[in-house]
């Protein structure tokens, strides 16, 4: 996940304040482009499905936490991270008790497409092969990516004094790009299915709220950790 690199790599240089810039400026765009694609597809009415309005909710408070934590000037640091988990395990409790009554066929449908591709892929050598090749190659660049930005970052603020907000807004941009292109693919398979539009959706809606939640309360959290070590 390219936040997990970029909040990794702001905390180790000592730039906590980007770190959280990061996460909401990358949540607010994972909304925005993510409202953006819905509409684009025409399937606003879906929106008011109960379990999508409830998880837009949920959503919403990843934007607003952050938001606070910044306007009130709150210190982040190892104590914040109880909360964070206790925060993680609710929304992950809700979301899946509010899908049960309002999605469960929908949710069910879903998972099993995607354990049919995971079985196509398991038997098909010459993906895994290639699957492999890719992990390696991107764990490569992973690493000569992280030395560079971290240099980068260091140099923007210390030399240049552009603030710390600043470049966590610019990392937000970059690392919403990935999520863009899920919520395209998500619906464009069920596009010219009227009854299974929903399904589309139903999976942008998942991959949004994961990566939010996933952004600030799991991410932030490693980012709290290794700012606290270097420190």
């Amino acid at each position: 996940m390219p936040e997990l690199l970029t909040i990794s790599v702001s905390s180790f240089s000592g730039l906590i304040s980007a770190s959280i810039a990061n996460v909401l400026s990358s949540n607010i765009i994972n909304f925005i482009q993510y409202i953006w694609t819905v509409f684009l597809n025409k399937n606003q009415k879906i929106l008011t499905n109960k379990a999508i309005k409830i998880d837009l909710f949920l959503i919403f408070i990843t934007i607003a936490l952050p938001i606070l934590l910044i306007f009130f000037n709150i210190e982040i640091n190892l104590g914040i991270i109880p909360i964070f988990i206790i925060l993680y395990a609710l929304f992950i409790y809700l979301n899946s008790n509010v899908h049960k009554l309002y999605l469960r066929n929908e949710d069910n449908i879903l998972e099993k497409g995607i354990k049919k591709e995971q079985r196509w892929e398991k038997n098909n050598k010459r993906k895994t092969i290639k699957y492999g090749l890719y992990l390696l190659i991107t764990g490569i660049l992973l690493f000569i990516t992280s030395e560079l930005l971290g240099n980068t970052l260091e140099k923007l603020c210390n030399q240049f004094g552009i603030a710390q907000s600043i470049i966590g807004i610019i990392l937000g941009f970059i690392t919403s790009i990935p999520e863009l292109i899920t919520f395209f693919e998500s619906q464009k398979n069920y596009k010219n299915k009227k009854d299974e539009a929903i399904l589309g959706v139903v999976e942008a809606t998942n991959n949004l709220f994961t990566s939010n939640i996933l952004n600030i309360f799991v991410i932030q959290s490693v980012g709290v950790v290794i700012y606290s070590i270097v420190s």
